[in-house]
C-alpha cells in the first residue's frame, strides 16, 4: 500500500507540473488552445468507470445529463445545494443505473467544490440557477453571481490534480445579441460569435450578460491555469414540463424573444439531445476537440412554431412573435456545424433562414 500511495502522490505532482507547462506554453483565445502538451500517463476520460462530477446534478439539465452518463456506464459524483436536493438523488438511485454519489457543495465555496472534485477525471458545470423570489426570471445580481460561480468552479478544477477536462454549459444567449449599429456584425451566428456586452447592458438582457461574462471568465482561467475546457452554448432548453421544471432559465432566455424571432435567432434544443451533446463533447476532447459548440435542434421559424412554443410555456403567442415579427429587418443564420461534425448522430446543422 505504501508503494501505491507514493505512486499516486508522484502522479499528482506530475499532473500539476504538466499543467504549469501548458499554461506557460502560451494562452489561447476563447474557443481554442494553442498548446498540445499531453502527459504520458493521462488516462482516457471516456473509459467506462471513470469518475466524473456534475455540478447542480438535480437541476433540469443536470438530471438529464446524469441519467445519460449513467446509462453510458460512467461513475458519477454530483453536487447538491441543500438536503431537499438529496431526496431527488434517491429517486435517481432507484433506477439502478451505474454508480452515483452526491455531495453537498455550495457553488460559492471553492474549498467545498475542490473537495467534491477530488478523484474525478472530468467536470460538467451545468450553470443552473434559480430565482429566490421565483418571479423575476433572472436579475442583474444573478448575472454577477453566475460569473463568480464560474470563477469558483474553474479555480477548483485547476486546484484538483485529478481533473483533466471540464465541459461548461453556457448559452446561445451568450452568442446572439449583436448591436446592428456596429459595422462588424456578421450574418452568421456560430461558435465564434459573442453577444455585445454594451448591447446586453443597454437592453437589460441580464441572462445573456451573465452567461457571456461567466463563459469568458471560464476561458480566462482555463487559459491561465492550463486546464482543458470546452463550452456548450444551448438554445432555449425544452423537454418534458420544461417551463415548470426549469422556469428561471426559460423566462430569462425569452426576454427579447420577439426580437430573436424576428431576426431568425429563436431556437430550441431538447434536454435529452443536449445531454447527448455534452457526453459526445467530453469523449471528443480525448481527440483534441476544443473550444465552443452551439447546440440547437429546432429554429422557431413560423407562426405555428411560435404558437406551439407559447402553448408549452403558457403565454400568449404574441409574447413570442408579436409585432416584432412584422418588422422589416435583416435576419441572421444560426449554425451549429461544428457540433454536427463532432456528433455521430447529427443535429440540424443550419437554420433554414435565408438572408433577406
Amino acid at each position: 500500500m505504501g508503494v501505491m500511495c507514493t505512486w499516486e502522490s508522484k502522479k499528482m505532482e506530475m499532473e500539476a507540473f504538466c499543467r504549469k507547462l501548458v499554461a506557460a506554453a502560451g494562452k489561447a483565445d476563447e474557443g481554442g488552445r494553442n498548446h498540445h502538451f499531453v502527459c504520458s500517463h493521462d488516462e482516457d476520460v471516456d473509459e467506462k468507470g471513470s469518475l466524473l462530477c456534475v455540478t447542480s446534478g438535480v437541476s433540469y439539465v443536470g438530471l438529464a445529463l446524469v441519467n445519460h452518463l449513467l446509462q453510458l456506464g460512467y461513475s458519477l459524483r454530483i453536487t447538491v445545494d441543500n438536503p431537499e436536493e438529496m431526496e431527488k438523488v434517491k429517486e435517481i438511485e432507484k433506477s439502478g443505473e451505474g454508480k452515483l454519489e452526491a455531495i453537498m457543495a455550495k457553488l460559492t465555496d471553492i474549498d467545498g467544490l475542490q473537495k467534491a472534485f477530488e478523484g474525478c477525471r472530468g467536470v460538467f458545470h451545468t450553470s443552473a440557477f434559480t430565482d429566490p423570489a421565483g418571479l423575476s426570471g433572472y436579475t442583474k445580481s444573478m448575472a454577477e453571481i453566475e460569473v463568480r460561480v464560474a470563477e469558483n468552479v474553474m479555480e477548483a478544477c485547476a486546484r484538483t490534480a485529478s481533473i483533466k477536462k471540464c465541459v461548461f454549459t453556457s448559452s446561445l444567449a451568450a452568442c446572439v445579441w449583436q448591436d446592428n449599429a456596429e459595422s462588424d456584425v456578421t450574418p452568421v451566428i456560430n461558435h465564434t460569435s459573442w453577444s455585445s456586452e454594451s448591447f446586453c447592458i443597454e437592453k437589460k438582457l441580464w441572462y445573456a450578460l451573465g452567461k457571456m461574462r461567466a463563459e469568458k471568465a471560464a476561458w480566462r482561467i482555463a487559459n491561465e491555469k492550463g486546464l482543458k475546457l470546452t463550452t456548450i452554448c444551448p438554445a432555449l432548453i425544452t423537454g418534458p414540463q420544461f417551463c415548470h421544471r426549469n422556469p428561471t432559465a426559460t423566462i430569462a432566455y425569452l426576454k427579447g424573444g420577439q426580437e430573436m424571432y424576428s431576426l431568425g435567432l429563436l431556437a430550441t434544443v431538447d434536454v435529452t439531445k443536449l445531454a447527448e451533446a455534452h457526453a459526445s463533447v467530453l469523449k471528443a476532447m480525448n481527440n483534441n476537440a476544443s473550444g465552443r459548440y452551439i447546440c440547437f435542434d429546432k429554429v422557431i421559424d413560423s407562426q405555428i412554431g411560435a404558437e406551439n412554443l407559447a402553448k408549452e410555456i403558457g403565454v400568449p403567442k404574441e409574447k413570442i412573435c408579436g409585432e416584432a415579427s412584422k418588422s422589416s429587418v435583416q435576419r441572421f443564420e444560426l449554425s451549429n456545424e461544428k457540433l454536427c461534425r463532432l456528433m455521430s448522430r447529427p443535429l440540424r446543422c443550419y437554420s433554414e433562414y435565408q438572408m433577406k
